[in-house]
This record gives C-alpha cells, sequence and structure tokens, in this order.
C-alpha cells in the first residue's frame, strides 16, 4: 500500500460524503413536492405527465395499493423488454444486424435490467443492438433505480407521521425521482464524461486499418449517456463486455473516481433525505456513519489485500512492488481498481474496473462479504436504504431485549409483526443464495459452467448467486453463466432478490405508518450516537454476513491458506 493510494480512496469518499448531504436535501424537496430550482421548467413537464396518465399526486396509496401498481408496473415492463430484446432485429438504429437474443438469456437479461441487477450474460457488443440498448436497457436503468428511491421514500414517510394509512403516490414518487434527480444528473455527468473522451454516437461501428495491415471493427454508440445512468442508477449494465475497465466506458484515472462518486452519490443522498423527512438529521447521520465506516473499511482492505501481491510470486523472486497486477488496468492501478470494484459491489453496481476473478482471494472476499451483508454499505440506489432500516429496527429490538423494554425506533414500537417480516426479508436472501450456489455445485449442469476446480471455483458459484440474488451484478469471469440452470435459476434469484423482499418492507412501512408517533422519553434507546452505530454494525455483521461464513471458510478463506502454505488444488 501507498499513501497515494489511500489518500486517494479517503479523498473520493470525503468528497462523496460532502455531496451527499446537499443531493439529500435536494431529494428530499423533490419527493415532497416542493418547489426547487428546476421547478420552472420541469413543473409544467410534471403537471402534463400527471393530466396525460390521469394521475392525481396528492391521492395517496395503502402500503397493498402502492405495492400492487410497483408490482405491476415491473412485471410488464420485464414483458415489454422481452419483446425488446427477441426483436431486436427489427428495431432501427441496428447497423450491426444483431439478431434477437435466445429466449433463456433474453429472459435473464429481462429480469436482470428490471430489477436493477444488470447481470450480462451475453457480450453487448454483439449481443444488443443500439436500438435495444436505448429503447430498452437505458430505459429500464431509469425505471428500476426510480422504483428503488420510491420504495426508500414510501419507507421514511412511514416514520415521519403517526396514524397515516398512506405511504404517497408511486406514479407521482416515479415521476419525481426521474424528471428532477436522475435525468438532470445523468445529462450532467453525460457530458463530462464525453469530455474524458466518452464515445456517446449513433454512427455504425469503425472499421480500422491495424499496424500489420489488418483490419479491425471498433464497436461504437451511446455509450457516455448509458454510462452516466448505468452508475448514478447503481446499474452497473456496461456497454461493452468489459465494462468499466473499457476505455470507452471509463477511460482515464479521473474517469474512474468521477464513476465512483456517481455510483455511491445518491444512496449515501438518502439517509441525509431520510434525516430531513423525518425533521431528525441525526437519523439520518446515524445510517449514513455506518455505511460509509463498513465501505471504507472494505475498500482499505481490498487494497491492502491487492498491494500485498502473490505469495507464490514472491517465493519465484519476481517483484510485487505493484502488487497483484493481473486483471487491472495500468491507468488504473491497485488502488482505483479496488475502490471502484468494492464501491461497485458495495452500491449493488457491478460495474467493475478490474477483473474480480484475478483479485487475491481475500480481495475477492471483501466484495462477496459486502453483498453477502444485504447490500446496505449503502447498497443499490433506494434498496441499500430500506434495507439498512431493516437491519435498524433489529438493532433497536436486540437493543430492546437488553433493557427489557418494548423497542422503538424514531418514536414507532417495533413489536412482533415488523420483526418477523424483517427477518423474512432477510432470510429470502439466505435462502436463494446458499440453495441456489448448492444446488448448482452438486448438479453437473452447474459444475459444468465452472472453469476452475476447487475453493476458488466455489468462490465463483457463490459469487455468481449472491450477487444475482443481491442484484448486483458483477461476476467472476471464470462462470459461465448461458445455461438453463443459471440462465433462468438465476433470474429467478434476481426476481424474489428484488420485489419478495420489497413487499415485507412495504408491509412494515404500512405498518409503522399506522402507528402513532411517540414522543422520546428517559428509556428510549438513542439511536443517534456512536452506541447505535456499532450496535447497528454489529448486527449487520452477525445477521448478515456470518450465515454465509462457513461457505466463505470452504472458498476464498481456504483458497487465501492454500496460496499460503503451497497448497494446489
Amino acid at each position: 500500500m501507498t499513501t497515494l493510494g489511500t489518500v486517494e480512496i479517503l479523498l473520493t469518499l470525503a468528497i462523496v460524503v460532502a455531496a451527499a448531504f446537499p443531493t439529500g436535501r435536494y431529494l428530499a424537496t423533490v419527493m415532497e413536492g416542493e418547489r426547487c430550482f428546476l421547478s420552472p421548467v420541469l413543473a409544467p413537464v410534471e403537471r402534463g405527465l400527471y393530466a396525460a396518465c390521469g394521475i392525481d399526486p396528492k391521492q395517496g396509496m395503502s402500503w397493498r395499493g402502492y405495492t400492487a401498481a410497483l408490482l405491476l408496473l415491473n412485471a410488464l415492463h420485464f414483458a415489454l423488454l422481452y419483446l425488446i430484446l427477441r426483436l431486436q432485429f427489427y428495431l432501427p438504429f441496428n447497423p450491426q444486424g444483431i439478431t434477437g437474443m435466445p429466449p433463456a438469456i433474453a429472459f435473464n437479461t429481462a429480469i436482470s435490467f428490471v430489477t436493477n441487477t444488470n447481470w450480462q450474460a451475453y457480450t453487448p457488443e454483439s449481443g444488443v443492438s443500439n436500438g435495444a440498448q436505448m429503447a430498452g436497457l437505458t430505459v429500464h436503468n431509469f425505471l428500476s433505480a426510480a422504483s428503488g428511491i420510491a420504495v426508500a421514500v414510501a419507507v421514511m414517510r412511514a416514520f415521519a407521521a403517526g396514524g397515516v394509512q398512506t405511504l404517497g403516490n408511486l406514479w407521482a414518487d416515479l415521476t419525481r425521482a426521474t424528471l428532477y434527480a436522475l435525468l438532470p444528473l445523468a445529462c450532467v455527468f453525460t457530458i463530462l464524461l464525453m469530455a474524458s473522451g466518452v464515445p456517446d454516437t449513433l454512427h455504425a461501428f469503425a472499421t480500422v486499418t491495424t499496424l500489420e495491415g489488418a483490419h479491425q471493427v471498433i464497436a461504437l454508440g451511446p455509450v457516455a449517456f448509458q454510462e452516466a445512468i448505468k452508475e448514478l442508477g447503481t446499474n452497473g449494465g456496461g456497454f461493452f463486455n468489459a465494462n468499466s475497465a473499457h476505455p470507452f466506458e471509463n477511460p482515464t484515472a479521473l474517469t474512474c473516481a468521477i464513476e465512483t462518486f456517481m455510483l455511491l452519490l445518491i444512496p449515501f443522498a438518502l439517509p441525509v433525505t431520510f434525516g430531513r423527512l423525518v425533521r431528525e438529521p441525526g437519523q439520518g447521520r446515524a445510517l449514513l456513519v455506518a455505511m460509509v465506516g463498513i465501505l471504507g473499511l472494505g475498500m482499505i482492505l481490498a487494497y491492502a489485500a491487492e498491494s500485498a501481491g502473490n505469495p507464490l510470486l514472491h517465493a519465484l523472486g519476481v517483484d510485487q512492488a505493484q502488487g497483484n497486477l493481473e486483471g487491472k488496468e495500468v491507468r488504473f492501478g491497485t488502488a482505483l481498481t479496488a475502490m471502484l470494484n468494492v464501491g461497485a459491489t458495495g452500491t449493488s453496481t457491478g460495474a467493475v474496473s478490474g477483473a474480480t476473478d484475478s483479485f487475491m482471494p481475500l480481495g475477492g472476499l471483501v466484495p462477496l462479504f459486502l453483498m453477502q451483508l444485504g447490500e446496505v454499505t449503502p447498497g443499490g440506489i433506494g434498496s441499500g436504504f430500506y434495507f439498512m432500516v431493516v437491519f435498524a429496527l433489529l438493532a433497536v429490538f436486540v437493543a430492546g431485549l437488553m433493557v427489557g423494554r418494548t423497542p422503538e425506533y424514531l418514536g414507532k414500537k417495533v413489536q412482533a409483526r415488523e420483526v418477523k417480516l424483517a427477518m423474512l426479508a432477510l432470510l429470502i436472501l439466505t435462502l436463494w443464495i446458499l440453495c441456489g450456489a448448492g444446488l448448482s455445485l452438486v448438479l453437473s449442469a452447474g459444475l459444468a459452467a465452472l472453469s476452475n476446480a476447487g475453493p476458488h471455483g466455489l468462490t465463483e458459484m457463490l459469487y455468481a448467486w449472491t450477487s444475482a440474488t443481491e442484484n448486483n451484478g458483477s461476476a467472476m469471469a471464470g462462470l459461465t453463466a448461458t445455461g438453463p440452470l443459471l440462465a433462468y435459476g438465476q433470474g429467478f434469484a434476481m426476481l424474489f432478490g428484488r420485489f419478495a423482499v420489497m413487499v415485507p418492507i412495504l408491509a412494515i412501512a404500512g405498518s409503522l405508518a399506522a402507528k402513532p408517533k411517540l414522543r422520546m422519553t428517559a428509556g428510549t434507546f438513542p439511536t443517534t450516537g456512536l452506541l447505535f452505530v456499532g450496535l447497528l454494525v454489529g448486527v449487520i455483521v452477525i445477521l448478515g454476513g456470518l450465515q454465509f461464513l462457513p461457505a466463505d471458510a470452504l472458498g476464498p478463506i481456504a483458497e487465501h491458506v492454500g496460496l499460503r502454505t503451497g497448497t494446489t488444488y
């Protein structure tokens, strides 16, 4: 590790946290329908959309109505995206003449983008036309991100008032999140990326003559705009197969830092929005401190593991001064690669700038473990926040058991119904990850997808099912996920990991919204100080992470021990 590398990581985190406060306050303003500096331009557009669709933004929805509308909308968009991918040959802007996807891959991809996972079981340059990229994938980058923000804000409203039966209006929440937040930010960062060398064009692929006199086809397309919303919406689906390691997506060390900033900005801002809406800023800051603390530690640990290099190469006398550079772009180096990879897995973005499969075992364990924590550090856009609230409820429940009082969080009593629903949401993820990985490792179809045996092969499979279920989308390159078992199996894992978790969380929000908001007393456990932050982190690690420790011990931990002892598999 170098001082410069450590400073790069800490400085980027500090800049994002500083920007999260005004961004969070802005989100609170627009999501509640208040005027902002963009209102003179965008308010007429917003009112026009409501009028055209027959929507009354002031008409609230119960948690059941909110949930049903959200599920129906995403089901319709899944069907639409599936058709686009199957029939993309007939769409405009297809200079490559790319044909439709096979059914299994189209199913997997459609679910992937609807659930904010963006798992790519296809090669984008040759598998998706420019028209399908724009009309299908980019549109769902906005929709899935807006859906996460909408659910997060609905949960916030449950704590903001007492004795209410509604959580807001889904259609208004989706419109405001897209129109006032995602779209303007995407436009700004698109221009910034274009100025940094990222292409954004509808021209056909370029054909160039190499130094040897051969002809090479270079893929081009509307890259910058998709790159911007991919990062801002914690989507992660790259225009190119190499994703954020590709020079047309991420050309310089500066753009690497900018992309890390983009993918962390809104997830870090939502706790600030929470504090603003409940009128207790300290509550939001406590959640933010927990998020930043775990993620920052993960970045430093991954950087340390990669900087140490490969002990087998050390034994051969190979100079490892630059650390483990296998699978990394030299224009980024070890520090920035570790920062973006860990930031991407910590936010469910999956847009890695280096090959995770080439990380050292402990370096690969960090992003894997961050996903296994429940994607809350800070997690996907919206989803990280509302799942962090689940852990906060469990933390105050544990605190209540310690002191013998009915637990409360922001004046709302946390009772058996909320705790049961919270555990249901947590166990859904565990079920799909461990059962999916275990089943794949005993079936011939699953084993055939692996290119590595031993602990590393187990890590690849465990990583894949964790990434799919936690809606992350990153993968280790040694796994081929195009077969029916993984294409369909992981498709359903993404589906349940997204929507089967949303339902109990919205049910919790509906239950808490209907409860009266109580005043804090001398016996109320404080939830704004470092004591609560420590308790919250402990609950996240124990409930979110340690259930996966036996599997991790057989995978990356065993591989690390093997490297240290010279054991081969």
